[in-house]
C-alpha cells in the first residue's frame, strides 16, 4: 500500500500549470526598529489550539492516554495548547451516564446541504475519563462543547457535573451550542431566531450547569462569521440579572469555501486584503469583549470550509497563512486560535457526508492512493494515515507563531511599512518570559526576498538565534522549522537577515 510518506518522496506535488516555485526576482531592503517597551497583548501559553468535533468522543480510544501517536503530535505542536471539542457534530450528541441509559426522544430538524445529518450518537463517561488523561499527557487544557441544538437544561447540567469533576483543572469554560448563528438553517424557526431568541435559550442551559457547577466558566456565542451578534449580545448584558461568568467571546473563521470555489487559492489566502478582513472583525469582537470584560478566542477555523481545499489547505502557502493569521489575532489581544481538524470520517459527517475537495481530485483523475496520501480533511493541522499522526504545514505555521506563547507582545507598526516596500510581508515582536526579545517576519511573496535590519538598540547586546519556516515552494506538501547551527551577535545593537520570499524566520536575541 501507498504510505504517504512513500508518495510524498516519489510525487512532484505541484500545482499543474501556475508552479508557484518561483525564485527571487526582486529584492527589497527595510530596517526595523524593536520597541524597547512590551506593552502589547500577552499571548496566553495555550494560546496554540486545536479543534475537533465532539463526534470524535463517540470512539473512546481516540483521546486517550493509549493513544500515543496522538499524544506526541499534539506535544511536537505546543507543550501546553487547548483542545476545543465542538463542531457541527456538537448539535446531535447526547449524555449517556450508563450502559443502560435510553437514548433521548430527540426533536425534529431540517436535512440541509453542508450541515451534519441528523444521526445522534453518545457521549459516555467513559470517553470524557479518556479525555481527561489525554490532557494530563499532553499538558493541554480543553474548551468543552456542550450542545444547545437538540439539548436539554437536565442533559446539560449533567453532563457537565461529570466533565467539570473528571477534567479539574484542564477544564477552561464550557461552550454550549456551536455555529448558532446558523441555526435558522436547519435547527430554528428563522422567522424568529436572533441574537436575542439564543441568548435566552443560552441562559437556561448556563444557568443549569451553574447550579450544579457553581464554578463553571462559559465561552459564548461561537458564531460561524456573524460577529456582529458578538455586538448584540454584549449591548445586552448589562440588563441580564446575576450572569452566569463568562470569560470568552468566541467565533469561527474560514477564509472561504468550499474547495469548488476558483477563489479559494494560494495567491488570494495570502495577499494584505485577507488579512484587513481579519482585522476588520477582529475590531468588532475585541470591542464587545471589552464591553463584558472577557477576551476573545477564534475556536474554530482553517483555510477553507467543509474540510479544506487539496493544494491549498495541504501544502506550506497555508503554513504562512496560519502563522500571520494567529500572530494577527494575538497583537489583537485573542487569548487563542484553534484551528479545525480532526479524522475525515468526523469532518465529513459535520458537513453533510462527504469532503468535496475528494470529488475535485477525483475530478483531476487521481487515483484512490494518491486521495488517501492527501490529510483527510485536507486542512486537518494533524493528519492521521493508519496510525501514523503527522503535523501539517497548516500546523507547522500555528507552532511558529506559538513560539511566542507566555510573551507579551510589542505593539509596531512594522507590517505596514513591510508592505510599503511592496513585498508582501508582515512581522511581530514579542517580549518572551525570560526576558529575551523575538521577532518574526513572515514573507508571503512568492517572488520578491527581503533584506531585513533589526535593530534593537545602540546599549542592547545579546546573542542572536535563528529558525526558519520553510519549505521548497508554496505548493509544497511539506514544511519545516530549522534551527540555525551557527549563531550571531548583535553589532552596535543591530543585525541583518535575510527572509527569502515563500519563507519565515524567527530572530530571538538572548
Amino acid at each position: 500500500m501507498l504510505t504517504r510518506r512513500r508518495f510524498l518522496a516519489t510525487t512532484a506535488c505541484t500545482v499543474a500549470a501556475a508552479s508557484l516555485h518561483v525564485h527571487g526576482q526582486s529584492n527589497a531592503r527595510i530596517a526595523l526598529s524593536i520597541p524597547r517597551e512590551a506593552d502589547g497583548p500577552n499571548m496566553p501559553i495555550d494560546f496554540v489550539g486545536l479543534s475537533y468535533e465532539v463526534q470524535q468522543l463517540a470512539d473512546p480510544t481516540f483521546f486517550s492516554a493509549q493513544n500515543s501517536g496522538l499524544i506526541r503530535a499534539f506535544k511536537a505542536l505546543s507543550s501546553t495548547g487547548a483542545l476545543r471539542l465542538g463542531g457541527n457534530t456538537s448539535e446531535f450528541a447526547y449524555w449517556k451516564p450508563k450502559p443502560d441509559s435510553p437514548e433521548p426522544v430527540h426533536p425534529q430538524v431540517r436535512e440541509v446541504v453542508g450541515e451534519p445529518k441528523a444521526h445522534y450518537y453518545a457521549v459516555t463517561p467513559q470517553a470524557v475519563r479518556n479525555l481527561a488523561d489525554l490532557l494530563q499527557a499532553t499538558g493541554w487544557t480543553c474548551v468543552y462543547g456542550i450542545g444547545m441544538g437538540t439539548n436539554t437544561p437536565a442533559r446539560a447540567s449533567e453532563e457537565a457535573v461529570f466533565v467539570a469533576e473528571t477534567l479539574g483543572d484542564r477544564l477552561q469554560y464550557f461552550q454550549i451550542g456551536n455555529e448558532a448563528d446558523l441555526f435558522d438553517r436547519h435547527l430554528r424557526d428563522p422567522k424568529t431566531w436572533s441574537p436575542k431568541t439564543y441568548l435566552e435559550e443560552w441562559l437556561s442551559l448556563a444557568r443549569a450547569i451553574a447550579a450544579r457547577v457553581p464554578a463553571a466558566k462559559f465561552g459564548m456565542p461561537d458564531v460561524a462569521s456573524n460577529v456582529s451578534w458578538l455586538t448584540e449580545i454584549a449591548d445586552e448584558w448589562p440588563s441580564i440579572q446575576n450572569p452566569p461568568h463568562v470569560t470568552t467571546l468566541s467565533h469561527h473563521y474560514y477564509f472561504g469555501g468550499p474547495a469548488t470555489n476558483p477563489d479559494v487559492n494560494i495567491p488570494n489566502l495570502l495577499k494584505p486584503a485577507t488579512m484587513q478582513k481579519v482585522q476588520n472583525t477582529a475590531n468588532v469582537a475585541t470591542a464587545a469583549a471589552s464591553k463584558m470584560g472577557a477576551r476573545v478566542r477564534m475556536t474554530e477555523g482553517n483555510t477553507c470550509y467543509r474540510g479544506g481545499k487539496p493544494e491549498v489547505s495541504d501544502v506550506f502557502g497555508a503554513a504562512l497563512w496560519s502563522a500571520d493569521y494567529s500572530l494577527l489575532l494575538a497583537s489583537n489581544d485573542y487569548s487563542g486560535v484553534n484551528l479545525h481538524g480532526g479524522t475525515g470520517k468526523s469532518v465529513a459527517n459535520s458537513v453533510g457526508g462527504s469532503l468535496p475537495g475528494d470529488a475535485l481530485l477525483e475530478a483531476k483523475g487521481e487515483t484512490p492512493e494518491q486521495i488517501a496520501a492527501h490529510p483527510h480533511p485536507f486542512y486537518t493541522p494533524i493528519g492521521t494515515f493508519g496510525s501514523d499522526y503527522v503535523l501539517e504545514p497548516v500546523a507547522y505555521g500555528l507552532k511558529f507563531a506559538g513560539s511566542f506563547r507566555g510573551g507579551t507582545l510589542l505593539k509596531t507598526d512594522f507590517s505596514t511599512k513591510l508592505q510599503d516596500t511592496g513585498v508582501n510581508a508582515t512581522a511581530y515582536a514579542a517580549k518572551l518570559p525570560g526576558g529575551h526579545i523575538s521577532v518574526i517576519v513572515l514573507n508571503k511573496d512568492a517572488a520578491a526576498d527581503l533584506e531585513v535590519e533589526l535593530d534593537f538598540g545602540q546599549d542592547a547586546s545579546g546573542v542572536v538565534q535563528t529558525e526558519t519556516l520553510h519549505a521548497p515552494g508554496l505548493d509544497s506538501r511539506e514544511a519545516h522549522i530549522t534551527t540555525a547551527t551557527k549563531n550571531d551577535s548583535l553589532k552596535q545593537g543591530k543585525c541583518s537577515i535575510t527572509v527569502p520570499h515563500a519563507t519565515g524566520v524567527r530572530v530571538t536575541v538572548s
